[in-house]
């Protein structure tokens, strides 16, 4: 069991970062110059944007370049049209480039390069829509759009997948499913679900396409609050994520073999949603949660307990977070907000984990507090085994789910998961 090491992180969920201004260090560079004097070194930026939330998402969306859903250049030359705290400048921008990729795609006869530039149109679609308030009239077509260049990309490099639909409470869930090449029974089923403000076509970049390239069959699946089921049927996030969870597996069992082994892996909020399952589910082997989310309700008050800010509720970070809160939750107030977020916290189900974890954390995580690692770990009581990998600043990968730097996600993962299962012989299907 590896020791968890002292994190830090940043206090203050909405914190702003100042930016040098680059027009007035060149000028007085050049009267130093000029002077004769010996130039100060000037060393690069490192962000995109000075606010957190705009800086992160763009940061998101990059970091797909790793699975072939981003470029730099087309990421940079999109920020260069955005005003900063302007959610519709962003939303304006992020569309424009997802329309002009995807009309690149129109006409071509290399399947890989139609997919590419499908594939990218769909990740800067979702960027353009994140941070439009929930009621906005650009969401719904915005969110078709999003779907659909995500259908073409797949389609357009005849990629070998099943779309799943699974009735839940009125409505229904999505699940989509790629088998692994031959080989991967012998490899555990890697099911896969998202977060606070994840979308199913997202996690295919996030991790669905690592998978496959190593060997692995992949399911991933959106439950209440997230994605379609929340957008099309209003189902909202509930605690009890092993119903959700229960009623996916139970579908995708009923017509295909039991894997040999299972591993759950959550992201995000989906570090609570993961554990939470699998402490009801002894049908997965393995959980990883990507980060540690210990306590969601102590992350959303730290949000929720500035409504009544006059300054910081006026903010970018507190209005997307604070929104997207009452829509995923189904609430109105910063009162029933703050009680519907109560429920999640892994304190009084930890202890029926029974499966191997792995836990990542990044070292300046701005949403979950650095001691929830910590708290974690020491709940896990009957885990057969407790990993916990730590990244910091210097790799890149100290961000919330490490979000610029995907590789150190699957390196960590997949290391865990050869060390920990290996390859196995399948069970025979009946």
């Amino acid at each position: 069991m590896n020791p968890v090491s002292k994190v830090k992180t940043n206090p203050n969920a909405v914190a702003e970062f100042a930016i040098a201004n680059g027009g007035a260090v060149a000028a007085k560079t050049t009267q130093k110059l000029a002077a004769g004097a010996r130039p100060e070194a000037r060393l690069g930026n490192g962000r995109f944007f000075a606010n957190q939330t705009f800086h992160f998402e763009t940061l998101r969306a990059l970091g797909y370049m790793q699975s072939g859903g981003a470029e730099a250049g087309e990421v940079l030359e999109t920020v260069k049209l955005i005003t900063e705290g302007d959610v519709q400048s962003w939303y304006a921008a992020w569309s424009a480039t997802a329309a002009r990729v995807a009309g690149t795609a129109e006409g071509m006869l290399d399947p890989i390069s139609k997919s590419s530039a499908l594939m990218r149109a769909h990740n800067y679609q979702r960027t353009a829509e994140f941070l439009l308030p929930p009621d906005d009239p650009k969401r719904p077509p915005s969110w078709e759009k999003t779907k659909a260049y995500f259908c073409q990309a797949l389609d357009a490099c005849a990629s070998r997948y099943e779309r799943i639909t699974i009735p839940y409470e009125g409505g229904e869930l999505r699940g989509l499913y790629w088998p692994g090449p031959d080989g991967a029974d012998r490899k555990p089923l890697i099911v896969f679900v998202g977060g606070f403000d994840s979308v199913l076509e997202e996690l295919y970049l996030v991790f669905g396409k690592a998978a496959l390239e190593r060997g692995y069959s992949f399911l991933a699946y959106e439950g209440p609050g997230q994605g379609e089921p929340l957008r099309r049927y209003g189902l909202t996030f509930t605690p009890e994520w092993e119903r959700p969870t229960r009623a996916v597996m139970d579908e995708f069992l009923r017509t295909h073999p039991k894997p040999g082994k299972m591993v759950l892996i959550g992201m995000s909020m989906g570090g609570y949603l993961a554990p939470r399952a699998a402490a009801f589910d002894e049908r997965f082997d393995g959980l990883v949660s990507y980060d540690t989310c210990f306590d969601m309700g102590e992350s959303a008050r730290r949000v929720v307990d500035l409504a009544d800010d006059p300054v910081l509720s006026k903010s970018p970070d507190f209005v997307w977070a604070y929104n997207n809160a009452r829509w995923t939750m189904g609430t109105k107030t910063p009162e029933q907000t703050r009680a519907a977020f109560g429920p999640y916290t892994l304190a009084p189900v930890a202890e029926r984990i029974r499966q191997h974890v792995l836990i990542l954390v990044g070292e300046e995580d701005h949403f979950i507090p650095a001691h929830q690692t910590a708290d974690l770990q020491a709940a896990l009581v009957n885990a057969r085994s407790v990993t916990v990998k730590i990244f910091d600043r210097a790799s890149g990968g100290a961000q919330h789910c490490q979000v610029g730097n995907l590789s150190l996600v699957h390196a960590a993962t997949f290391n865990w998961l050869l060390t920990t299962f290996g390859i196995f012989r399948p069970h025979p299907w009946p």
